[in-house]
């Protein structure tokens, strides 16, 4: 089943472009509304892990790092 969306608090140009919009389409503002969505996504990329993995490492790059061993360790002590 197809899910629902509720945009709330759209200033009045937007709402009016977005008629203007799906006229000039022969749809419906949901209609469009739909198409805008799905057209903006449809171009998206999910990163792959390689990717996602770089971009952690070049944040931390220049960070003092703790090897695990060493914070395991320190776990077991507190207990």
């Amino acid at each position: 089943m197809p899910g629902s969306l509720q945009v709330r608090n759209l200033n009045d140009d937007i709402i009016q472009r977005l008629k203007s919009r799906a006229a000039r389409h022969g749809r419906s503002a949901e209609a469009e509304h739909r198409e805008i969505l799905r057209h903006a996504l449809s171009a998206e990329v999910d990163p792959s892990f390689s990717d996602l993995a770089a971009r952690l490492r070049a944040m931390s790059a220049g960070r003092t790092h703790t090897p695990s061993e060493q914070l395991q360790d320190e776990g077991r002590a507190e207990r």
